[in-house]
């Protein structure tokens, strides 16, 4: 390919420029900020202006760095393919084949005849501005090849100079974190088998002290929820890179002659400002054809009002309270399976237990249904308790390396659905319970990390295609069962990507209800995902993770902007504590039309004690915005506190928002007769926010009078 082609994709403000000249693989010219239409001499000139400098020691013709980044091209930083093929063909030497475009998805064939490699590239610009990438490695060659490493790489540029990540714990998820991008290579390799509470759900690069609302990022996601890598590299020309692939595990790459492996997709956003990065990731999540499309239902869940202790008429009363307060759905959690009567058993006998049950589920199904609630039910398909019935007859099932048994975690193991007999057993039992009783929606949880994922029957390791089995069982659940919905729920907030959410309709966000935790969770999980998305309950009055006791008003401020939900033994509430919660469930409903597609805000303070975020409807006509009082103030007064996202030159009214039992400490002179000023005027200036107590919140109502 000798003519010089160089492509320009642009969507949403943001500009994509890939130069497919060859003879390599292509390499990103721009990934930012729209350039505007360029002709093509004009692109070819960008292409010349952007072009290497040899210097000094370097080598003789320096080539830009590829999509995927190439050790023969003189890329000295992680490669983009490693693998080889018994020790030969290490590096390979990609060359173009052919490049189509149809409209902003170009498709790029190229191989290596000497290495017997083939590869396809796809790159995507979405319509909300995200770029999406993956590729396919296909062995042409006469022998295996393995795969030990195949990721993904976009450019940022020299300006990007610092780095915000995420990590967490069990109840603590998504905590963020920032550093210097120097050079060398920063990486977040996870092995857990699953997404990970420590996971960086993002990585980001960008200009310096970046936040919500200034500085130039650029941020990549891992799509898969296995073992996974994302990484920033800085090299010594000062050439930076962000990227991410699978973390396959020692011969999951193993490649026959002419088989295949594909990477997980990686998405980039561009954007100026974190509300702008993380809302290309909500439009285009809004926009797939699966993504929910009903009124989210509210949820009261039985997990944290009983526990194991399944009594069928403290579950009526349970689920007349919930009728009471408004709730839509009723999930039974654990403990409704044969041995089930803590954590220490039961696991993988997916039959419900006739000691507890002796007429099935049908009396607690047909009184909940009789209600009007859909009915929901807790499952942990992919692990097994080492006393379960399923584990004495099936111990080959059971995901573990050589002939020894992994550290059980939580008493329990992973169940390897990469065996066909434990998959069509899982496909057989959760159809059977989805066949004979009104199921609505499924909480599938995975409450272990994977330590040793092997396949037993073939001492090979497994977490490869456990992760992709998991994604064919969910489908065809789907397919048999259309309309059926299913969380993502991971020890709470574990598993949270995209490609799990192809196909389900949301993720648990924490299993701490506390809402002190809860505020900084709910925050930075939206950085990838919707509100709408994130399961936010609330929790008892004393939060069973913490011990703290907070207020209702405060539990309920804070779950009303996620897809709202109950997790308390409201059956056992005062009559008082019932009628506020509900007066916030109907407010929550009034609401959630908004909440569920306006675009997220939040504001940077620069201070740990106060935060304020929001939800600006998409025509600008209106928004709900919390003031968050976390900890007691530095200062007597909070200060003047700005409100992003309106429209400029549009006219509001501020006032409060009238919600059950939450007052402020002291309030401000304009708080009972609200406020009019502009949209640049509340940006900039803002307003005097009410004196709170700590652990409290304050919602403001945002009206457009022009």
């Amino acid at each position: 390919m000798s003519n010089i082609k160089v492509l320009q994709l642009r969507s949403a403000g943001v500009s994509l420029v890939l130069d497919c000249s060859g003879p390599g693989l292509p390499s990103v010219l721009h990934w930012g900020a729209d350039l505007g239409e360029l002709s093509d001499a004009a692109l070819v000139d960008l292409r010349r202006g952007a072009g290497a400098v040899q210097v000094g020691n370097g080598l003789d013709d320096n080539q830009p760095v590829a999509i995927v980044p190439e050790y023969s091209s003189g890329w000295f930083g992680l490669p983009g393919l490693n693998g080889h093929r018994d020790g030969q063909d290490f590096s390979a030497s990609f060359q173009l084949s052919e490049v189509a475009q149809a409209g902003d998805t170009v498709q790029v064939a190229a191989s290596d005849a000497q290495a017997g490699l083939g590869l396809a590239l796809v790159i995507e610009l979405t319509d909300s501005g995200l770029v999406r990438t993956k590729a396919e490695l296909t062995n042409t060659g006469d022998s295996p090849y393995t795969v030990d490493g195949l990721v993904l790489a976009l450019p940022v540029p020299t300006e990007a100079t610092e780095l915000l990540d995420l990590t967490g714990r069990h109840i603590g998820e998504r905590h963020p974190q920032r550093s210097t991008f120097t050079q060398g290579l920063h990486v977040r390799d996870n092995r857990r088998g699953r997404t990970g509470a420590d996971a960086t759900l993002l990585l980001y690069a960008g200009t310096p002290g970046f936040d919500f609302g200034t500085g130039e990022i650029w941020g990549v996601h891992t799509a898969w929820s296995g073992n996974h890598r994302s990484y920033a590299e800085r090299g010594m020309s000062g050439f930076a890179v962000i990227g991410g692939g699978e973390l396959l595990l020692p011969g999951e790459g193993r490649l026959e002659s002419g088989g295949s492996y594909a990477t997980p997709w990686i998405y980039g956003s561009y954007g100026v400002g974190l509300d702008q990065v993380s809302t290309r990731f909500h439009e285009y999540l809004r926009a797939r054809p699966t993504h929910p499309s009903t009124a989210r239902p509210v949820v009261l869940n039985t997990w944290e009002a009983v526990y194991f202790d399944l009594d069928l008429d403290k579950l009526k009363s349970l689920a007349d309270a919930a009728a009471e307060v408004g709730a839509e759905r009723f999930v039974l959690d654990d403990g409704w399976f044969r041995g089930r009567r803590d954590d220490h058993a039961g696991l993988g006998d997916w039959y419900v237990d006739e000691g507890i049950w002796p007429k099935g589920l049908h009396p607690l199904v047909d009184h909940v249904t009789g209600l009007g609630l859909q009915f929901g039910l807790w499952v942990e398909p992919e692990m097994v308790n080492p006393d379960s019935d399923l584990a004495r007859e099936h111990p080959e099932w059971i995901l573990a390396a050589g002939n020894r048994m992994p550290p059980t975690a939580r008493h329990q193991q992973g169940l390897n659905l990469g065996i066909q007999g434990a998959y069509d057993y899982l496909l057989e039992r959760l159809d059977s319970l989805l066949n004979e009783y009104d199921i609505s929606y499924l909480k599938w949880d995975h409450n272990r990390d994977f330590v040793d994922g092997g396949n037993q029957l073939t001492g090979t390791a497994g977490i490869h295609e456990q992760t992709l089995a998991v994604y064919r069982l969910l489908d065809e659940l789907k397919r048999r069962h259309p309309g059926l919905e299913i969380e993502s729920c991971s020890s709470g907030g574990a598993r949270v990507d995209l490609a799990i959410l192809e196909r389900t309709d949301r993720v648990w966000g924490s299993d701490s209800n506390d809402a002190l935790e809860r505020q900084k969770i709910q925050r930075y999980t939206q950085l990838l995902l919707p509100p709408e998305l994130i399961g936010c309950h609330v929790g008892p009055p004393k939060a069973h993770t913490t011990g703290r006791t907070q207020s209702l008003a405060f539990r309920a401020a804070t779950a009303i902007f996620g897809h709202f939900g109950i997790e308390w033994d409201i059956s056992t509430a005062s009559a008082g504590e019932r009628a506020e919660l509900a007066g916030w469930v109907a407010l929550h409903k009034e609401l959630r039309p908004l909440l569920h597609t306006g675009r997220v805000v939040r504001a940077d303070r620069g201070s740990d004690d106060f935060l304020l975020h929001g939800v600006v409807a998409q025509d600008g006509s209106r928004a709900v915005y919390s003031a968050v009082q976390l900890a007691q103030s530095i200062t007597s007064e909070v200060g003047r506190v700005r409100l992003p996202g309106l429209a400029k030159d549009r006219v509001y009214r501020v006032g409060k928002l009238a919600t059950p039992g939450a007052e402020p400490r002291n309030s401000a002179p304009w708080w009972t007769d609200g406020v009019e000023l502009n949209g640049a005027a509340l940006a900039a200036v803002g307003v005097q926010i009410p004196a709170q107590w700590p652990e409290s919140a304050v919602l403001l109502e945002v009206l457009a009078i022009d």
